[in-house]
């Protein structure tokens, strides 16, 4: 189901009653970053998230995509999964990082990461992993923090910029959007992405070739996006493309938060707010501090934003949970 542009913006947007629906697995501050299948999607009718913690990506089912079963470690060493269904085949992608990197990357140590793929027709067995994109271009990279390329989100382009995520794409051009290099968030004592670019390849496993400027870069004026761009979810539309994205930013009083915005474009390059403030900003327990990343879906009439937040600054005090704003699609 394809909505337009001005129906993705008037979607009333209701926090569900029982957040937060995930908490993270043992020995884990963090669950982070989900990316969800809706039944009508799956192969088996059920939903499914895929999310990280500190120990690598996490599969979760559930069969009405709010009561989540014990979940299964997938691959360690991959972080900010993002699932792509195509003709029948599963692709699921994510950042790939440096062994046990993760658990010294409080410590001043240079990051170094890529983004993979692997492919699934069941969900549950999956191929040998491909690189489908490496830093290679300087704004990639940030002397200090080290090498990134993160957050993967694959369009199917088609003709157009808008064409929908159909099962036949015979011809088609994918697009890859991801996140780029690092910047310090010194009251949470970590990094964040920096950038939003985007990658171009006539085949879905790739090369994937990036555009040579970033897409979308902090602004000093933006009081949303003043710091990093965060992560990108972009959602085709039948007149173009929407995109929910997770500015990090540091308030007037010089303390750091990130909230979720939309964001509208007729042409996948050029990107405007399609509402004047964000779907979801921090608030209060489990949303204190920083609402980040996010995955948009469609199952029937309803709308769902799957979500994570924290509710602390310091790394050494959040915790990072998931949960879900529901709304009604197609008003």
């Amino acid at each position: 189901m394809l909505l337009t542009r001005k129906q993705m913006a008037g979607i009333s947007w209701q926090l569900y009653e029982h957040n937060p629906v995930i908490a993270p697995p043992w020995l884990s501050p963090v669950i982070a970053d989900p990316s969800v299948l809706a039944p009508e999607e799956s192969p088996d009718g059920i939903w499914h998230l895929f999310a990280h913690a500190l120990p690598g990506v996490f599969h979760f089912r559930s069969d009405d995509g709010l009561s989540w079963e014990k979940p299964r470690l997938l691959f360690r060493n991959a972080m900010r999964p993002f699932i792509f269904r195509d003709n029948g085949t599963y692709v699921l992608l994510y950042e790939r990082y440096r062994m046990f990197h993760i658990y010294l990357s409080m410590l001043p140590m240079r990051w170094r990461s890529r983004i993979e793929a692997r492919t699934s027709r069941d969900l549950v067995s999956w191929s040998r992993p491909v690189t489908l994109l490496s830093p290679s271009l300087p704004w990639h990279s940030d002397p200090r923090h080290g090498d990134s390329v993160s957050n993967p989100c694959l369009v199917r382009a088609g003709s157009g910029a808008g064409s929908e995520q159909a099962d036949s794409g015979a011809g088609s051009e994918h697009h890859l959007y991801y996140s780029a290099s690092l910047v310090r968030v010194e009251d949470c004592g970590f990094n964040e992405p920096l950038y939003i670019g985007r990658a171009r390849s006539a085949s879905l496993m790739g090369p994937y070739v990036p555009d040579p400027e970033p897409l979308m870069s902090p602004d000093s004026r933006d009081p949303w996006c003043n710091l990093g761009c965060g992560s990108v979810k972009v959602v085709p539309c039948s007149d173009g493309l929407a995109a929910f994205r997770n500015g990090i930013y540091v308030s007037p009083e010089g303390v750091s938060g990130s909230a979720i915005s939309l964001l509208e474009s007729v042409d996948g390059v050029s990107w405007k707010y399609a509402l004047p403030k964000p779907v979801l900003a921090p608030s209060e327990g489990w949303m204190r501090s920083h609402v980040y990343a996010c995955d948009f879906v469609i199952s029937g009439n309803e709308a769902r934003l799957y979500f994570n937040a924290r509710n602390d600054w310091h790394w050494s005090k959040g915790k990072e949970k998931i949960g879900v704003l529901i709304g009604r699609a197609g008003n």
